[in-house]
């Protein structure tokens, strides 16, 4: 791990045959799918298709009920973080405090954990911020810091899970922008849950929209949009064109 914070890279998904159920419910069912390293992949779906159920599988917070999950390569628990929808803090510690608390739970030094956890920071804006709390801070605010938390370990599989949902749409584009530019900054793989359709194809170089039920996939589609991707590309005919092609498969039964 250095200062800097820059990553290794990213490492390769592959899901074979995974199955879920929940009682007699069948939530997921012979699922496929392989991610190449480096990726940024956006899955999208109608509520209740298995997408968060998927998502927790590949963070191994619940086993599949059959089929297989593997990285590649497969180093140790720490090259893997989860952002879920809400940041998580914990109200008694600083934004700094927050950020650390998995170099914390690693062992890592105060001096080491403290230096990594101001540089994430830093790095997303909120340096000014380290001595604040979680109450005194905006709803985007938040999700930075946990952000910064989810990188303070320098994963090589970013997982997040409608993380931005919840805030209003200036915000919500703001760290879209910041989550591209970490994600080609540092070349790690990146699986990002969300409804949202324009967020799918502004964000991702990939997208699968999983069936309503049974967790199929609808559509594996690659996102053919410029490498950059700032405010121009809202008035981009091919933006609109991935959009609608996203929307007519979310739509299909």
């Amino acid at each position: 791990m250095t200062a800097s914070g820059i990553s290794a890279g990213g490492v390769a998904l592959h899901l074979d045959g995974v199955r879920r159920e929940f009682g007699n419910l069948v939530v997921i069912d012979h699922f496929d799918l392989h991610v190449e390293a480096g990726e940024f992949l956006a899955i999208l779906g109608p509520s209740g298709c298995g997408k968060s159920t998927l998502l927790r599988m590949i963070a191994r917070l619940a086993p599949p009920d059959g089929g297989t999950i593997r990285l590649e390569p497969d180093t140790g628990r720490f090259q893997t973080s989860f952002v879920f929808q809400d940041a998580h803090l914990l109200p008694w510690r600083t934004v700094l405090d927050n950020a650390a608390l998995p170099l914390e739970l690693m062992g890592v030094t105060r001096e080491e954990r403290y230096l990594k956890a101001r540089h994430e920071l830093e790095r997303i804006g909120l340096g000014d911020a380290t001595d604040r709390y979680p109450a005194q801070l905006s709803g985007g605010m938040r999700m930075r810091v946990s952000l910064a938390r989810a990188l303070v370990t320098t994963p090589r599989l970013l997982l997040l899970d409608e993380p931005f949902a919840a805030l209003d749409e200036i915000t919500r584009y703001k760290l879209d922008l910041q989550l591209r530019a970490l994600w080609r900054e540092r070349g790690i793989t990146v699986i990002f849950v969300t409804h949202s359709i324009s967020e799918a194809a502004f964000l991702a170089n990939r997208a699968v929209v999983m069936a309503r039920r049974g967790g199929g996939i609808k559509l594996d589609r690659r996102i053919e949009l410029p490498e950059r991707r700032d405010e121009e590309l809202r008035l981009d005919p091919r933006y609109g064109q991935e959009m609608n092609a996203l929307l007519q498969a979310m739509e299909e039964e």
